[in-house]
Protein backbone atom coordinates (compact mmCIF):
# COMPACT_ATOMS: atom_id res chain seq x y z
CA UNK A 1 0.00 0.00 0.00
CA UNK A 2 2.98 2.63 0.66
CA UNK A 3 4.29 1.92 -2.11
CA UNK A 4 1.18 2.70 -4.30
CA UNK A 5 0.97 5.58 -2.41
CA UNK A 6 4.68 6.78 -2.54
CA UNK A 7 4.07 6.25 -6.92
CA UNK A 8 1.00 8.69 -6.59
CA UNK A 9 2.98 11.04 -4.40
CA UNK A 10 5.61 10.78 -7.01
CA UNK A 11 3.55 11.77 -10.12
CA UNK A 12 2.22 14.70 -8.31
CA UNK A 13 4.72 16.13 -7.28
CA UNK A 14 6.55 15.78 -11.06
CA UNK A 15 2.74 17.13 -12.15
CA UNK A 16 3.86 20.30 -9.68
CA UNK A 17 8.02 20.58 -11.25
CA UNK A 18 6.14 22.39 -14.40
CA UNK A 19 4.32 25.15 -11.84
CA UNK A 20 7.72 25.38 -9.97
CA UNK A 21 9.60 26.28 -12.98
CA UNK A 22 6.77 28.14 -14.64
CA UNK A 23 7.38 30.45 -10.91
CA UNK A 24 11.53 30.18 -11.01
CA UNK A 25 11.22 31.60 -14.37
CA UNK A 26 9.82 34.81 -13.74
CA UNK A 27 13.41 36.10 -11.83
CA UNK A 28 16.17 33.79 -12.89
CA UNK A 29 17.64 32.65 -16.62
CA UNK A 30 17.14 29.60 -17.50
CA UNK A 31 20.70 28.02 -17.20
CA UNK A 32 20.99 29.86 -13.81
CA UNK A 33 17.93 27.59 -12.82
CA UNK A 34 18.80 24.31 -14.31
CA UNK A 35 22.19 24.34 -12.61
CA UNK A 36 21.12 25.43 -9.22
CA UNK A 37 17.92 22.60 -9.18
CA UNK A 38 21.10 19.97 -9.99
CA UNK A 39 23.37 21.23 -7.93
CA UNK A 40 20.79 20.53 -4.91
CA UNK A 41 19.68 17.51 -6.52
CA UNK A 42 22.93 16.16 -6.91
CA UNK A 43 23.82 16.79 -2.94
CA UNK A 44 20.57 15.21 -1.88
CA UNK A 45 21.23 12.45 -4.39
CA UNK A 46 25.24 11.60 -2.79
CA UNK A 47 23.75 11.95 0.78
CA UNK A 48 20.92 9.47 0.01
CA UNK A 49 23.51 7.10 -1.73
CA UNK A 50 25.57 7.31 2.01
CA UNK A 51 22.42 6.95 3.77
CA UNK A 52 21.42 3.87 2.03
CA UNK A 53 24.99 2.05 2.76
CA UNK A 54 25.88 2.37 -1.09
CA UNK A 55 28.64 4.39 -2.00
CA UNK A 56 28.87 5.72 -5.70
CA UNK A 57 31.14 2.77 -7.45
CA UNK A 58 34.38 4.05 -9.32
CA UNK A 59 33.69 4.32 -12.97
CA UNK A 60 35.55 1.56 -15.33
CA UNK A 61 37.63 3.83 -18.52
CA UNK A 62 34.64 2.06 -20.86
CA UNK A 63 31.56 3.45 -18.97
CA UNK A 64 32.79 7.01 -18.26
CA UNK A 65 31.33 8.03 -21.89
CA UNK A 66 28.17 6.31 -21.24
CA UNK A 67 27.74 8.35 -17.93
CA UNK A 68 28.67 11.31 -19.44
CA UNK A 69 25.98 11.01 -22.11
CA UNK A 70 23.42 10.65 -19.37
CA UNK A 71 24.96 13.59 -18.00
CA UNK A 72 24.37 15.72 -21.08
CA UNK A 73 21.14 14.36 -22.59
CA UNK A 74 18.86 13.84 -18.93
CA UNK A 75 20.39 16.94 -17.61
CA UNK A 76 21.77 19.28 -19.49
CA UNK A 77 19.80 19.32 -22.89
CA UNK A 78 16.81 18.10 -21.02
CA UNK A 79 16.56 21.27 -18.59
CA UNK A 80 17.87 23.86 -20.74
CA UNK A 81 14.70 23.42 -22.74
CA UNK A 82 12.76 22.33 -19.94
CA UNK A 83 13.18 25.95 -18.57
CA UNK A 84 13.43 27.78 -21.99
CA UNK A 85 10.44 26.58 -23.02
CA UNK A 86 8.69 27.46 -19.80
CA UNK A 87 9.67 31.00 -19.89
CA UNK A 88 6.74 31.46 -22.45
CA UNK A 89 4.54 27.66 -22.45
CA UNK A 90 1.72 27.61 -19.87
CA UNK A 91 2.45 24.99 -16.78
CA UNK A 92 -0.03 22.78 -18.05
CA UNK A 93 0.98 22.61 -21.89
CA UNK A 94 4.01 21.87 -21.38
CA UNK A 95 3.28 18.84 -18.98
CA UNK A 96 1.43 17.84 -21.48
CA UNK A 97 3.50 18.01 -24.37
CA UNK A 98 6.22 16.31 -22.15
CA UNK A 99 3.54 13.43 -21.29
CA UNK A 100 4.60 12.25 -24.61
CA UNK A 101 7.68 10.83 -23.63
CA UNK A 102 6.68 7.54 -23.42
CA UNK A 103 5.37 7.31 -27.17
CA UNK A 104 8.36 9.09 -28.38
CA UNK A 105 10.71 6.15 -26.29
CA UNK A 106 8.59 3.24 -27.91
CA UNK A 107 9.48 4.37 -31.17
CA UNK A 108 13.20 5.07 -30.24
CA UNK A 109 12.90 1.83 -29.42
CA UNK A 110 11.85 -0.10 -31.90
CA UNK A 111 14.10 2.23 -34.33
CA UNK A 112 17.59 1.08 -32.36
CA UNK A 113 16.85 -1.86 -30.48
CA UNK A 114 14.57 -3.63 -32.41
CA UNK A 115 11.48 -3.28 -30.32
CA UNK A 116 8.58 -4.60 -31.76
CA UNK A 117 5.64 -2.28 -32.52
CA UNK A 118 2.19 -4.23 -32.56
CA UNK A 119 -1.19 -2.81 -33.20
CA UNK A 120 -2.03 -1.83 -29.68
CA UNK A 121 1.55 0.85 -29.55
CA UNK A 122 1.05 1.90 -32.75
CA UNK A 123 -2.70 3.09 -32.01
CA UNK A 124 -1.48 4.41 -28.55
CA UNK A 125 1.38 6.13 -30.92
CA UNK A 126 -0.92 7.98 -33.13
CA UNK A 127 -3.59 8.91 -30.44
CA UNK A 128 -0.92 10.66 -28.44
CA UNK A 129 0.78 12.45 -30.65
CA UNK A 130 -3.02 13.61 -32.24
CA UNK A 131 -3.17 14.41 -28.38
CA UNK A 132 -0.36 16.63 -28.81
CA UNK A 133 -0.92 18.21 -31.68
CA UNK A 134 -4.11 19.37 -30.26
CA UNK A 135 -2.43 20.86 -27.29
CA UNK A 136 0.23 22.43 -29.09
CA UNK A 137 -1.99 24.49 -31.94
CA UNK A 138 -4.22 25.66 -28.72
CA UNK A 139 -7.06 22.95 -31.38
CA UNK A 140 -6.57 24.41 -34.38
CA UNK A 141 -4.04 21.84 -35.89
CA UNK A 142 -4.32 23.30 -39.32
CA UNK A 143 -1.73 25.99 -37.99
CA UNK A 144 1.04 23.04 -37.29
CA UNK A 145 1.59 22.96 -40.86
CA UNK A 146 1.84 27.07 -41.40
CA UNK A 147 4.61 27.20 -38.87
CA UNK A 148 3.20 29.30 -36.26
CA UNK A 149 4.13 26.62 -33.36
CA UNK A 150 6.28 29.28 -31.03
CA UNK A 151 9.72 28.42 -29.93
CA UNK A 152 8.84 27.63 -26.85
CA UNK A 153 6.78 24.80 -28.08
CA UNK A 154 9.59 23.54 -29.68
CA UNK A 155 12.03 23.82 -26.70
CA UNK A 156 9.43 21.78 -24.55
CA UNK A 157 9.72 19.73 -27.40
CA UNK A 158 13.05 19.35 -26.99
CA UNK A 159 12.42 17.46 -23.72
CA UNK A 160 10.95 14.85 -25.01
CA UNK A 161 14.16 14.19 -27.28
CA UNK A 162 16.50 14.70 -24.75
CA UNK A 163 15.00 12.36 -22.30
CA UNK A 164 14.52 10.20 -25.03
CA UNK A 165 18.52 9.82 -25.42
CA UNK A 166 18.66 9.48 -21.67
CA UNK A 167 16.27 6.48 -21.47
CA UNK A 168 17.74 4.75 -24.38
CA UNK A 169 21.41 5.16 -23.12
CA UNK A 170 20.50 4.33 -19.67
CA UNK A 171 19.46 0.77 -21.05
CA UNK A 172 23.08 -0.28 -21.21
CA UNK A 173 24.24 1.98 -18.53
CA UNK A 174 21.85 0.15 -16.22
CA UNK A 175 23.80 -3.32 -17.10
CA UNK A 176 26.80 -2.21 -14.96
CA UNK A 177 25.33 0.73 -12.40
CA UNK A 178 22.30 1.12 -10.33
CA UNK A 179 19.53 3.58 -11.41
CA UNK A 180 20.46 5.51 -8.24
CA UNK A 181 24.44 5.48 -8.99
CA UNK A 182 23.36 6.39 -12.67
CA UNK A 183 21.08 9.00 -11.98
CA UNK A 184 23.71 10.72 -9.11
CA UNK A 185 26.48 10.87 -11.87
CA UNK A 186 23.94 12.12 -14.09
CA UNK A 187 23.30 14.97 -11.72
CA UNK A 188 26.62 15.58 -11.50
CA UNK A 189 27.72 15.81 -14.61
CA UNK A 190 24.92 17.28 -15.82
CA UNK A 191 25.65 20.33 -13.04
CA UNK A 192 28.73 20.97 -13.68
CA UNK A 193 27.68 21.81 -17.63
CA UNK A 194 25.14 23.57 -16.89
CA UNK A 195 27.51 25.85 -14.67
CA UNK A 196 29.22 27.43 -17.78
CA UNK A 197 26.21 28.78 -19.71
CA UNK A 198 25.15 29.99 -16.23
CA UNK A 199 28.02 31.93 -15.36
CA UNK A 200 27.49 33.84 -18.51
CA UNK A 201 24.06 34.86 -17.72
CA UNK A 202 25.15 36.39 -14.39
CA UNK A 203 24.71 33.41 -12.07
CA UNK A 204 26.84 35.16 -9.80
CA UNK A 205 23.92 37.57 -8.68
CA UNK A 206 22.48 34.76 -6.85
CA UNK A 207 21.40 37.31 -4.14
CA UNK A 208 19.06 39.23 -6.11
CA UNK A 209 16.63 36.18 -6.28
CA UNK A 210 13.41 36.67 -4.38
CA UNK A 211 12.44 33.79 -2.06
CA UNK A 212 9.62 32.76 -4.34
CA UNK A 213 12.73 31.62 -7.20
CA UNK A 214 14.71 29.66 -4.39
CA UNK A 215 11.16 27.86 -2.84
CA UNK A 216 11.08 26.75 -6.41
CA UNK A 217 14.38 25.40 -6.66
CA UNK A 218 14.36 23.85 -3.30
CA UNK A 219 10.99 22.05 -4.83
CA UNK A 220 13.08 21.06 -8.48
CA UNK A 221 15.71 19.58 -6.93
CA UNK A 222 14.71 17.65 -3.01
CA UNK A 223 11.30 16.82 -4.62
CA UNK A 224 11.23 16.75 -8.18
CA UNK A 225 14.50 15.04 -8.55
CA UNK A 226 15.79 13.25 -5.43
CA UNK A 227 12.90 12.20 -3.60
CA UNK A 228 10.74 11.85 -6.67
CA UNK A 229 13.38 9.85 -8.19
CA UNK A 230 14.32 7.23 -4.93
CA UNK A 231 9.97 6.90 -4.54
CA UNK A 232 9.74 6.22 -8.43
CA UNK A 233 12.66 3.30 -8.26
CA UNK A 234 11.56 1.98 -5.29
CA UNK A 235 8.11 1.32 -7.18
CA UNK A 236 10.26 -0.23 -10.06
CA UNK A 237 11.94 -2.58 -7.64
CA UNK A 238 8.42 -3.43 -5.67
CA UNK A 239 6.10 -3.65 -8.48
CA UNK A 240 7.98 -3.78 -11.39
CA UNK A 241 8.59 -1.45 -14.18
CA UNK A 242 5.21 -1.83 -15.97
CA UNK A 243 3.26 -1.78 -13.16
CA UNK A 244 4.98 1.34 -11.55
CA UNK A 245 5.54 3.66 -15.28
CA UNK A 246 1.63 3.73 -15.72
CA UNK A 247 1.36 6.23 -12.51
CA UNK A 248 3.36 8.56 -14.91
CA UNK A 249 0.38 9.22 -16.14
CA UNK A 250 -1.32 10.97 -13.15
CA UNK A 251 1.83 13.55 -13.77
CA UNK A 252 -0.22 15.93 -16.78
CA UNK A 253 -3.42 16.11 -14.76
CA UNK A 254 -1.46 16.87 -11.84
CA UNK A 255 0.37 19.68 -13.92
CA UNK A 256 -2.85 21.05 -15.01
CA UNK A 257 -4.56 21.28 -11.63
CA UNK A 258 -1.77 22.84 -10.19
CA UNK A 259 -1.63 25.46 -13.19
CA UNK A 260 -5.27 26.34 -13.19
CA UNK A 261 -4.75 26.67 -8.79
CA UNK A 262 -1.85 28.59 -8.60
CA UNK A 263 -1.20 29.84 -11.37
CA UNK A 264 -4.84 30.96 -13.06
CA UNK A 265 -4.22 29.08 -16.11
CA UNK A 266 -7.54 28.76 -17.94
CA UNK A 267 -8.67 24.96 -18.60
CA UNK A 268 -9.91 24.59 -22.30
CA UNK A 269 -11.46 22.45 -24.64
CA UNK A 270 -8.43 21.52 -26.80
CA UNK A 271 -6.47 21.28 -23.55
CA UNK A 272 -8.78 18.50 -21.92
CA UNK A 273 -9.54 16.98 -25.38
CA UNK A 274 -6.11 16.94 -26.56
CA UNK A 275 -4.88 15.92 -22.49
CA UNK A 276 -7.11 12.60 -22.40
CA UNK A 277 -5.90 11.77 -26.12
CA UNK A 278 -2.08 11.91 -24.99
CA UNK A 279 -2.48 10.15 -21.50
CA UNK A 280 -4.97 7.15 -23.27
CA UNK A 281 -2.31 6.97 -25.82
CA UNK A 282 0.29 6.70 -23.36
CA UNK A 283 -1.54 3.72 -21.64
CA UNK A 284 -1.82 1.87 -24.93
CA UNK A 285 1.45 2.28 -25.16
CA UNK A 286 2.37 0.76 -22.37
CA UNK A 287 0.05 -2.11 -22.30
CA UNK A 288 1.31 -2.76 -25.91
Amino acid sequence: MMTYLKLVLTAIIWGGTFVAGRIVMQTMEPFTAAFFRFAVASICLFVLTQKIGKRLPKLKKNQILTVILLGLTGVFSYNAFFFLGLQTVAASRAALIVALNPTFIALGAALFFQEKLNKLKLLGIVTSLLGAAIVISKGQIVNLFKGSIGWGELFIFGCVLSWVAYTLIGKSAMKYLSPLAATTYACIIGAIALLVPALFEGITQFTQFPLSAWLGILYLGVLGSAIGFSWYYEGVVAIGAAKASIFINVVPVSAIAFAALLLHEPITISLVLGGILVVTGVLFTNKG
